[in-house]
């Protein structure tokens, strides 16, 4: 009787642990350099981005994802200004880059300016009320809708 209880003792003591562990891991967040490392800028895509990796059976990606995600109303980390870096001769290895700086997307953003440098590869520049430098991201591997979804996640919006 007294090894039936403790068994029982045992199991309920594992439930909890179990428990305790899938909380804390549903509630823990990942540094910048874990994101990062990921592929995910923190603070990262909106959590309605995540969710679209379940569109494509990709529930591993989607659960870092949420790790490194904003809230879709989150406005703490909007930028007043960014600065979208591109070099004209450069367009034939990133079509996505260009396609984004020709069309009519970048009127949306106000305070975005695409700023044209000689041998420059894509990158995106975020700038604080005060004009300083706050992120610099590489974008050579971004589409267009991520390009458009990134500006109108962190940019700040009249």
């Amino acid at each position: 009787m007294h090894t039936v209880l403790n068994i029982v003792q045992l199991v309920r003591l594992s439930a909890i642990i179990l428990i305790v562990l899938k909380v804390n891991n549903v509630v823990a967040n990942f540094t910048v350099e874990n994101c990062k490392s990921l592929g995910f800028n923190k603070p990262g895509p909106l959590r309605s981005t995540c969710d679209k990796f379940l569109n494509y059976d990709l529930s591993e990606i989607r659960e870092n994802c949420l790790k490194c995600c904003s809230k879709d109303d989150d406005d703490s980390r909007r930028y007043p200004k960014a600065v979208l870096e591109v070099c004209t001769c450069k367009f034939g290895a990133y079509p996505q880059i260009q396609a984004f700086v020709k069309s009519d997307r970048p009127k949306k953003y106000k305070n975005l300016q695409i700023k044209y440098l000689r041998g420059s590869n894509p990158k995106i520049k975020l700038y604080d009320n005060e004009n300083k430098l706050q992120d610099n991201l590489d974008i050579h591997k971004w589409n267009t809708d991520s390009i458009d979804e990134f500006f109108l996640t962190h940019l700040v919006m009249d």
